[in-house]
């Protein structure tokens, strides 16, 4: 990823076998074969049994009394995926080559932010409706164009806010302050860094102003929860200063590429409503039909409901166009990790980190005792739609955003985004998950059993 360098042992490129061209070089009953050769697995046998005995406790040992070096290099580094799999299997069995497959998979603990060019433009959210947020959003706005002689771009009901153009002390700040308006200005070309002031909300709101590549987010905690908003604002020109300076930990929360489109029939009035006649409504061609009316990308989740129903939800879901299941209940959330702490946890989700490749299907209120959360690869394409004896229509919101109604024959299709959002780490991004699972939503939280006294075994009974 650009913007983004490897550190340590992250950059030694993965071990696999010969490359296209030199099977293609090789002899045709190789190529015919789908193992490998007697002289190959003879090799890998050798240095799969050299790097056995390498770690075993003996050659270690003896190893760290001839070189320390040596013992150094023979410690696994810190990484936070798998190790990479071998891809013989037995003496005869081996995957397939695949050379449109080959990639490399960064490993998380080795993300760290590095600037080409130094960064002018600095996008400044601050949570609105919120009069304890005035002084530090000044301060901020103050600290970036005098000292640090950068552009800040404010929205512009922000700026606009009685508060602020009642101050006479930061009306020159004011008037150096680009301004945009949400659905007008496109800004995604010309931020270099987002800073966010407030809760775990506008970190949802950065990530809606950017549909494709998002800048670097620095998040500092001025709300109520702040889950994602690891910084405090109390040492503020020291964490910005860090930043600029490069070599900042991040984190990369996957979005979901969300597309609605309109089925090919349309009813023209409520569904089950009766005409004039008595009889129903007919069916009609819709003039979007086969439209991507929407397309979005969403950092917390995809929620459908009943909506204002009575009835249960009954949604079909599909899995890389296979229907899985059906959904009878108050609805379905499909989530990212960083959605796993947010109305997926209150659904009975598990938490998964957000740097685990996933994604999360979790009911809501099921009408069934056997339906758990699932998680699935992040590379399918699950689609939702309307059962065809659904009794009623079903509504859709994105991260709380853009809520609007589904009807028979509408779909909507959600997958893994290529476009995350990489979000500062204070600490580092596994420091920072953690601490926020048992500050904000206080995990596993417990008073402590003491411990016996009497030195007896509880285990014990008496007579």
């Amino acid at each position: 990823m650009e913007g983004v360098e490897e550190r340590g042992g992250a950059n030694r490129p993965p071990r696999r076998g010969k490359s296209p061209r030199r099977r293609r070089d090789g002899k045709k009953s190789h190529r015919r074969s789908n193992g490998p050769s007697t002289q190959e697995r003879a090799g890998s046998d050798q240095r799969a049994e050299e790097l056995e005995a390498s770690e075993s406790p003996a050659a270690l040992e003896e190893t760290s009394e001839s070189s320390p070096k040596r013992l150094d290099r023979c410690r696994r580094a810190h990484f936070l995926h798998g190790p990479y799999p071998t891809t013989h299997f037995g003496p005869k069995a081996c995957v397939l080559p695949n050379p449109t497959s080959v990639m490399h998979i960064q490993d998380p603990a080795s993300q760290r932010l590095t600037w080409s060019k130094p960064p002018l433009n600095v996008l400044v959210i601050r949570k609105v409706r919120d009069e304890g947020l005035l002084e530090p959003f000044k301060e901020l706005c103050r600290f970036l164009v005098e000292e640090k002689r950068l552009m800040v771009f404010v929205e512009k009901k922000v700026v606009d806010d009685v508060a602020l153009t009642a101050d006479g002390t930061f009306s020159s700040i004011r008037k150096q302050l680009c301004t945009f308006r949400e659905g007008f200005d496109d800004i995604s070309d010309c931020i270099d860094l987002i800073i966010c002031l407030g809760g775990d909300g506008t970190l949802l709101y950065a990530s809606s102003l950017f549909q494709g590549s998002v800048p670097p987010v620095m998040a500092f905690h001025l709300g109520s929860l702040g889950f994602l908003t690891p910084f405090k604002f109390e040492s503020y020109k020291t964490e910005v200063d860090k930043v600029f300076e490069g070599n900042a930990a991040i984190v990369l929360r996957s979005r979901l590429k969300v597309k609605v489109v309109k089925g090919l029939f349309q009813r023209r009035e409520q569904l089950f409503k009766p005409e004039e006649n008595g009889t129903g409504p007919p069916n009609h061609i819709s003039t979007e039909a086969g439209k991507i009316t929407l397309q979005l990308q969403v950092l917390n989740e995809v929620v459908v409901d009943r909506g204002p129903s009575s009835y249960l939800s009954n949604v079909d879901l599909y899995l890389d166009g296979r229907l899985i299941t059906s959904v009878q209940g108050d609805g379905v959330i499909v989530s990212t990790p960083t959605g796993s702490t947010a109305y997926a946890a209150a659904a009975g989700a598990s938490m998964i980190h957000p740097n685990v490749p996933a994604i999360m299907v979790t009911p809501i209120c099921p009408h069934s005792l056997s339906f758990r959360p699932i998680v699935v690869p992040a590379g399918v394409e699950l689609m939702i739609t309307l059962s065809p004896d659904a009794r009623n229509t079903a509504w859709v919101s994105f991260d709380g955003r853009k809520r609007q109604e589904i009807q028979h024959g509408d779909s909507i299709k959600i997958t893994t985004s290529c476009y995350p959002v990489p979000s500062l780490c204070c600490h580092d991004l596994v420091y920072d998950w953690f601490d926020s699972l048992a500050q904000c939503l206080h995990w596993n939280v417990r008073k402590k059993q003491t411990r016996l006294t009497d030195g007896s075994d509880s285990s014990d009974t008496e007579n």
